[in-house]
């Protein structure tokens, strides 16, 4: 009798720490539910702040721009991240599109060559390390030339029909640099490798003839593909004398940098304090949530592009 009560006890102690136990765990994972809950939900909220501490940067910066403040003002400004504790930081950068080649401009509105920018491609590629194939400029002509239009050298309808998967050829202005990684013979490295120095916008809307690039921003890669004459040693100078005081005109250039004459006439040139055409990159930061914009927009207030991620 002693021993039956015995084994009763020692089963009621054991099903009573099973029933303990198995109420503990229901316990935890409920709470580690509420955690998750709670943890996504807050993720969610720094997600939407962060998002839109970024897109207030980019307004901020284009309504700045577009009144008497310039770009080396603002980055000087921005050099380092805004940040406010209770908040989160904001870091953006600026860069002046004008000072690039703007690639839509490689053929007219017919699809015929624009010698001159043509011209400064194919240097451009030279200069490039490694180089680019001259061959690619004649495709992106067929690219973004309309239907029917056919340059040497390049790749039509045809031949996009027989990729895998098959894709159309676009017969229109190039969007976004990105899509030279869709020519024949094009990658995303190209792309990539080219982003610093071309532009698929204008200046303004419905501007007609060939985007200028302003001299006081562009690259050396670009101040040498702009002009044969131009050297590495004579863009280094250009650049050196821009950052002393910004050129007035091209026949300022000629005056403080010998050996650029050519450059008077150059009907690709301006000289400009501040471009008309801004790449606006704005990171926003809260907690452990990040959101970056990228937009093109227009000191008119016309945003030509915007990318969230």
């Amino acid at each position: 009798m002693t021993g039956r009560l015995k084994n009763e006890s020692g089963f009621a102690l054991i099903l009573t720490l099973v029933v303990t136990a198995l109420m503990v765990a229901v316990v935890v994972e409920m709470i580690h539910q509420v955690y998750v809950d709670t943890s996504l939900s807050r993720g969610f909220r720094d997600g939407q702040q962060a998002s839109i501490l970024a897109e207030s940067g980019v307004i901020a910066v284009k309504t700045a721009l577009s009144g008497s403040v310039t770009p080396s003002m603002l980055s000087t400004f921005l050099a380092q991240p805004l940040r406010d504790e209770e908040v989160g930081s904001l870091e953006i950068k600026i860069s002046d599109e004008s000072g690039k080649i703007n690639v839509n401009d490689l053929v007219s509105t017919a699809g015929v060559y624009n010698d001159v920018v043509r011209k400064a491609l194919i240097r451009l590629g030279t200069i490039l390390n490694p180089q680019l194939p001259e061959s690619i400029w004649p495709v992106v002509a067929d690219w973004i030339s309309p239907v029917g239009i056919t340059h040497s050298g390049g790749a039509e309808a045809s031949y996009y029909s027989t990729r895998k998967p098959p894709y159309k050829i676009r017969n229109s202005r190039l969007m976004m640099l990105a899509e030279l990684s869709m020519v024949k013979g094009g990658t995303p490295e190209i792309a990539t490798k080219l982003a610093p120095y071309l532009r698929t916008f204008s200046d303004a809307q419905n501007t007609p003839g060939i985007s200028q690039v302003n001299i006081n921003t562009a690259p050396k890669e670009v101040l040498q593909a702009l002009d044969s004459t131009i050297d590495s040693s004579t863009a280094d100078r250009i650049i050196e004398q821009r950052r002393i005081k910004l050129f007035e005109n091209i026949g300022d250039v000629n005056t403080r940098v010998p050996g650029t004459g050519t450059l008077v006439g150059n009907t690709m040139l301006i000289c400009k304090d501040k471009g008309s055409l801004f790449r606006i990159t704005s990171i926003g930061r809260v907690k452990d949530s990040t959101r970056t914009v990228e937009a093109v927009v227009r000191l008119t207030g016309e945003i030509l592009s915007w990318q969230e991620y």
